[in-house]
């Protein structure tokens, strides 16, 4: 990889812009970078190979030099052969922009500091029956949201006052080494404020908030499905100065009996019995909003299906309604007595040679098998 002409690895022109060659290692370095590729070696190699690429490509002196001397003109210069050094500053902007703050190497797009060390957003489960989560319904929701303490206006420390925080030194994030890469991580102690109390609220015990109970109404839409998330603005935690987060119902729908549901469409399994199926007719059939007639025709096959258009769930993104589709099952008598016995006998003789396919299907197969042993 390391003899790969730089402008040709990262598939740039020899005057590109250095803004050209930024992006063209942005897209590349996410394509190989080690989190996403794990256990591949050739995505690692390359992926050393495109750092290295781009030190040289978006430092002006080296460029140059690599420009009139090639990678032979650049020992000497900081570059090694086969690999790269120095140049980290920029290479972990990159990373923090591509990545966000789990990546880099402290640059000056830290997180905003803040003094309260629990998320505004709140997410609860709200059941929901079958029915409700298709034709809406009105719920009372009981949870609990936090608001930040007032003795220590949320901080968790005793009357508010906080020191700098001895595990990340006031910097909100630590940092680990890996190779050539450098990581960071949120500073577990402070969560990322850079602060920590000395000596714990006593109102609080140290956690900054207070957790206050409530309920109240609200109308889930027409359509919800299972794993859907409905947000109510402002009813989640208030922070110290009041602003508040959002509220998130996370649906989870009961099963039902007979429907089954499929994003905007309804399944049922309609039993019908063999006599109905050779004779053909009309049936009614549940819907969701009433009795329909399904129109079943002589000879229909065993799970065969039918689609009512239009009368499955209206989309809760206001795209129509699904179908209802029913699947037939057919079904036979466990158990004949001997009337019925007699019937179908005479039913059958009725039919002749058309009651008995087998046979003459069965007699070539007879004829080939005897030559196979004579």
């Amino acid at each position: 990889m390391t003899e790969i002409d730089y402008y040709e690895l990262l598939e740039v022109s020899r005057d590109a812009e250095k803004s050209t060659i930024k992006k063209a290692y942005r897209k590349m370095a996410m394509q190989y970078h080690p989190d996403k590729n794990p256990g591949d070696n050739e995505a690692e190699e390359r992926f050393k190979a495109v750092n290295e690429a781009y030190q040289v490509l978006s430092d002006a002196e080296k460029r140059s030099i690599y420009d009139r001397h090639g990678k032979a003109g650049l020992e000497g210069h900081g570059q090694q052969r086969g690999g790269f050094s120095g140049g980290f500053d920029d290479l972990g902007s990159v990373f923090e922009e591509m990545f966000g703050s789990a990546f880099g190497g402290g640059g000056s797009s830290r997180r905003q500091r803040k003094s309260y060390n629990y998320n505004l957003d709140v997410a609860v489960e709200v059941r929901l029956e079958f029915n409700e989560a298709i034709f809406g319904c009105n719920k009372d929701i009981k949870y609990k949201y936090k608001t930040a303490c007032k003795p220590c206006k949320g901080t968790g420390a005793k009357d508010g006052k906080l020191s700098t925080c001895s595990t990340c030194g006031g910097q909100g994030q630590v940092h680990a080494r890996q190779g050539f890469m450098t990581f960071a991580q949120t500073c577990p102690t402070c969560q990322g404020s850079g602060q920590a109390a000395s000596s714990s609220c006593k109102s609080c015990s140290g956690t900054g908030y207070d957790e206050i109970k409530d309920n109240f109404k609200v109308d889930i839409p027409e359509g919800v499905n299972d794993g859907m998330r409905i947000r109510v603005s402002n009813k989640g935690n208030i922070a110290p100065d009041g602003s508040r987060g959002d509220l998130y119902l996370e649906v989870s729908v009961e099963e039902d009996s007979h429907f089954v549901r499929h994003d905007d469409d309804i399944y049922y399994e309609a039993p019908i019995f063999f006599t109905q199926v050779a004779l053909g007719g009309k049936i009614k059939i549940p819907g969701l909003r009433g009795e329909l007639e399904l129109d079943i025709p002589a000879g229909a096959k065993d799970k065969q299906q039918f689609t009512f258009k239009d009368e499955g769930v209206k989309s809760v993104q206001g795209y129509g309604k699904g179908n209802l589709v029913v699947q037939i099952k057919i079904e036979y008598p466990k158990k004949l007595n001997d009337e019925q016995k007699e019937l179908l006998e005479k039913l059958q003789e009725s039919f002749g040679l058309e009651s008995k396919p087998h046979e003459s299907s069965f007699e070539g197969m007879f004829a080939k098998a005897k030559k196979w042993f004579s």
